[in-house]
């Protein structure tokens, strides 16, 4: 997609799509506003899309950035290679430092959700003269995650596991029947679809494509294994310099089966949270709230939990 190309959708209106060659990999991303630098970076089984109800109003201080991480969405779905790591979240946080330093931006604050939120966890681990400020939405650390697996967190949350095993097991059955898949994934308990915008939703499903199923599970094939294997390095040893805000969903698996602020005081000293009455997709379920939030806390500010 050039740089002068229409969007195939209306929900980030203003915003160029670009794409940026990587060490690895040819990102999309949809770049706008003026201003200071924020990079957002979404979530699986999602795009860039996922941040259209917040990215127009943050745009109006800052310029946005939000690509597709590699493998999602328009931009590039490279071989993971034998142990994955081309998908690995030092990999996708790679490919965003490039994309920004292509932009003109050495340090600037990321916010990322889900997925997103992992890739801007890594980078501010790795890179912490680069990264000013990160906000996470709807995750605690992975480390966390795959050392305090419970029942109900399993029962919820198959898809790290399942998407896991070896090729081509999972690509078979996810592939029978992608819009399937789709709207049963994006389907959490006591939420439902009616949360997004159905040009969204077309988004997500234009998107849902084989190439793009493999490429997800190759991601949690490399969580498992080297993303892991780095956590597991880098524990009780090195923690997170900036300031970090954690929001997670009352109503989401996140929320019901772990402690976020006592997961994430593990890696972080500088660390803000709260929940919000939403499931795992704050963003478009309650955009007002991580808008309102996102805008103290990029500007330096403490943001104020929601009342109720």
């Amino acid at each position: 997609m050039p740089a002068d190309a229409a969007a195939p959708h209306d929900l980030l209106p203003g915003f160029e799509h670009r794409r940026f060659t990587t060490a690895g990999a040819e990102i999309n991303a949809a770049v706008g506003g003026e201003g200071p630098p924020l990079l957002l970076l979404h979530g699986n089984p999602l795009t860039h899309v996922s941040w259209h109800q917040v990215a127009p109003a943050l745009a109006e201080r800052y310029t946005v950035v939000a690509p597709d991480l590699r493998g999602y969405g328009d931009s590039a779905k490279p071989a993971g290679g034998g142990d994955h790591a081309a998908y690995s979240f030092r990999t996708m946080g790679e490919d965003n430092f490039e994309v920004m330093r292509q932009l003109g931006f050495e340090r600037f604050p990321v916010a990322g959700h889900d997925r997103g939120a992992r890739v801007a966890f890594r980078m501010a681990l790795d890179k912490p003269e680069a990264i000013e400020r990160v906000a996470a939405l709807d995750i605690v650390p992975t480390h966390h995650v795959l050392t305090h697996v419970s029942l109900g967190w399993g029962l919820e949350s198959y898809h790290w596991f399942f998407m896991a095993q070896k090729a081509p097991f999972p690509e078979k059955l996810l592939t029978a029947d992608l819009d399937y898949y789709i709207d049963y994934k994006l389907n959490k308990k006591g939420v439902g679809l009616s949360i997004f915008d159905p040009r969204a939703m077309a988004e997500y499903k234009r998107c849902t494509t084989p190439a793009q199923i493999h490429a997800v599970c190759e991601d949690y094939r490399a969580t498992v294994g080297v993303d892991f294997e780095m956590d597991k390095a880098d524990y009780g040893k090195r923690k997170l310099s900036c300031p970090l805000l954690v929001i997670w969903g009352s109503n989401s698996h996140c929320g019901r089966h772990f402690k976020p602020m006592e997961a994430w005081a593990e890696w972080a000293d500088d660390l803000r949270g709260f929940a919000v009455p939403t499931g795992h997709y704050p963003a478009e379920q309650r955009p007002d709230l991580i808008l309102d939030a996102f805008q103290a806390f990029f500007a330096g500010e403490e943001p104020e939990e929601p009342l109720g």
